[in-house]
């Protein structure tokens, strides 16, 4: 498994009927029009894949998708959201659900995408507010039982703006709930797009998945096995020396001209995957088919960015009925690559119609297979459980942080052989228990916390990444409240401290009080802030025991720079309206203490008198030290605490 040092980046995909106006949400998400073709500017609709990027209210920045609404190119939709972390889907308010509404919700359903947004469109052109109300009833309708049966339902005009925050949160609360991309260490970017930049050459882009590309490395491109070298590495146009899985990558490949690589190809690193002609897969069909799939139909297969027409071998029945699943071995005239767990869609070609879709079982079956045999079935419904430890493993990759309980809840496991697997995983360093604890001190209860790795190391380095992002924003703080850091991971108290201790453990952020911080980080003051601190500490210099309010340092040097002051224990606030200067604090606190050890008791005047200030300064500093625990008081006199 490969240590991370990089922030993972999400890709979020749009989908919806034709004119529901995906490409203009886009343009006031990000600022870029994702329609780059003159054809499309001219027809005033989306064609091919467009791309867009923007960063959400938490600082994380995330890739768009754009992909055609209308049925002619629905190739080119499934093109772009095989490898999308969420959906954007988008359903206009003037005309509500339509056949290609239905249709992207569908191939999102069977692509088992999990998380994602409704935006209601052209709100504007909607009078009616109970029209609204019952286009929202629709489609809250239409999405029951579906992958996206509990995505918010944003209401959205993207003349007026109204509903924009509302989107964007719902967007980051989308993205936090999705599982981290998973980190084999065996990188794959399935090719969406292929062009040439002078003085650079050969260029593609896609999503990467399952580990990370970097600048020098040899590369092979399937199915042809043609041999390259990555130049450069770029994600939303910015260069990077490796890329993070689950990122939109633009690869400039040397040794490769254009025309040797096209969409649907992949780009590995040399041994990691081999293509394949034939593939064991469970099917389901869609209940709204117009016939059913028949033994040795010819369909078109759609698995991550390639297409290609395959033959269908129908295991263990004649047809597959609509509203039914069922075991497939595929046969694609172009080799293509895959792995166990891949989720492909199926096409009728003529006329075009979205069959359904399902997972791959096993993408190199050794032959093809006696159609009948109750042994094939079996094996594949074995084949698709997989090993105990495999099947932990997917669980964790799928559910995040979980208990034990619940693993074995959702894994379907149970019993000795649970807990063999779980040992394995852990010694493996592909399970994690939370708070950490080494394979041989493992102590398993139904409620211990456990991750897998590749989770573990997504979550620390977004909360890594939260934390630089705050010392960016807000450089005169000295760290991050940890409630607020908790917040917008969306945890769990147990679970929050859990990771914080692992994250600490590593040495990636530091834990003091209250407050989280990146080791390295201090509070540095610009040139002429520190003009203003000077002069305000000289105006404690001056007057120690009757210093400047703290409305007037406030008015001094403002109420960020006068924060840092504080925490920074330049100064020490006693009460909302007194600070002094920190040594001239602890020498008046050392002092108090000595005047009550000598008299047992001190009252308010003994200590104006001492300092020779005022009543005002002498009770804020008493009040305080009561409330830290130094004094106690009994009338109108304090004594030490005991």
């Amino acid at each position: 498994m490969i240590q991370k040092s990089f922030v993972e980046m999400r890709v979020i995909g749009t989908a919806g009927h034709v004119d529901h106006g995906k490409s203009t949400l886009v343009e006031v998400l990000t600022g870029i029009h994702p329609d780059r073709l003159k054809e499309e500017r001219e027809r005033e609709m989306t064609i091919d894949l467009g791309f867009a990027w923007l960063t959400l209210p938490d600082g994380e920045e995330v890739g768009i998708v754009d992909v055609p609404g209308h049925r002619d190119f629905i190739e080119n939709m499934l093109a772009g959201v095989g490898g999308i972390d969420a959906a954007l889907f988008v359903i206009a308010a003037d005309e509500g659900v339509m056949p290609q509404t239905r249709e992207h919700l569908s191939i999102l359903d069977i692509l088992h995408i999990q998380n994602g947004v409704i935006a209601l469109t052209k709100i504007d052109l909607v009078e009616d507010l109970d029209w609204l109300d019952l286009v929202e009833d629709d489609v809250k309708n239409i999405l029951a039982g579906t992958s996206l049966s509990d995505a918010p339902v944003i209401r959205f005009s993207a003349r007026s703006k109204e509903g924009l925050p509302e989107l964007l949160d719902a967007l980051r609360d989308c993205l936090a709930s999705a599982p981290p991309r998973s980190d084999y260490g065996k990188p794959r970017l399935p090719v969406d797009r292929v062009f040439s930049m002078p003085g650079f050459g050969t260029v593609v882009t896609g999503t990467l998945s399952d580990g990370v590309l970097k600048v020098g490395e040899d590369v092979d491109i399937l199915p042809s096995g043609i041999k390259g070298r990555i130049r450069g590495l770029q994600t939303h146009r910015k260069k990077e020396g490796i890329s993070s899985p689950g990122s939109r990558t633009a690869v400039n490949i040397s040794g490769v001209t254009v025309d040797q690589v096209q969409r649907g190809d992949v780009i590995i690193y040399p041994g990691d995957y081999k293509p394949t002609r034939r593939l064991d897969v469970h099917f389901r069909l869609l209940p709204d088919a117009n016939q059913p799939l028949k033994h040795n139909d010819e369909v078109k297969l759609y698995i991550g960015s390639a297409e290609t027409l395959a033959r269908v071998r129908v295991l263990g029945s004649e047809i597959v009925s609509p509203g039914e699943e069922g075991w497939l071995q595929l046969e694609p005239i172009r080799m293509v690559v895959a792995v166990r767990g891949d989720r492909f869609i199926l096409r009728r070609p003529s006329p075009g119609e979205t069959l359904g879709g399902g997972i791959v079982v096993d993408p190199f079956p050794k032959s093809r297979h006696r159609r009948f045999l109750l042994e094939t079935t079996a094996r594949l419904e074995t084949l698709a459980q997989g090993s105990p430890s495999e099947v932990l493993l997917q669980a964790l990759t799928s559910f995040g942080i979980i208990q034990m309980k619940e693993l074995f809840e959702r894994s379907g496991l149970e019993g000795e052989i649970t807990l063999e697997a779980v040992g394995e995983l852990s010694r493996q360093g592909d399970l994690v228990v939370l708070p950490p604890a080494s394979a041989d001190q493992l102590s398993l209860t139904s409620d211990t916390l456990v991750v897998s790795r590749p989770n573990l190391d997504q979550i620390i380095s977004r909360t890594v990444q939260i934390v630089e992002n705050f010392h960016k924003n807000f450089p005169l703080k000295r760290g991050m409240l940890k409630e607020e850091l908790k917040s917008r991971l969306s945890f769990s108290t147990r679970v929050f401290n859990a990771i914080i201790l692992a994250i600490v453990n590593r040495n990636e952020l530091l834990e003091s009080g209250p407050l989280i911080m990146q080791p390295k980080h201090t509070i540095r003051f610009s040139p002429q802030q520190e003009l203003s601190v000077n002069k305000l500490l000289q105006q404690f210099a001056s007057s120690p025991f009757t210093p400047p309010s703290v409305k007037d340092c406030k008015s001094e040097v403002g109420d960020d720079v006068y924060n840092a002051m504080v925490e920074q224990e330049k100064l020490v606030q006693v009460s909302p309206e007194v600070v002094f200067d920190q040594a001239i604090y602890r020498k008046m606190v050392e002092e108090v203490r000595q005047l009550l050890k000598k008299n047992g008791s001190v009252t308010a005047a003994q200590v104006r008198d001492l300092f020779n200030t005022s009543r005002k300064y002498v009770l804020a500093l008493l009040e305080h030290l009561d409330t830290i625990g130094i004094t106690v008081r009994e009338g109108d006199i304090r004594r030490l605490v005991k």
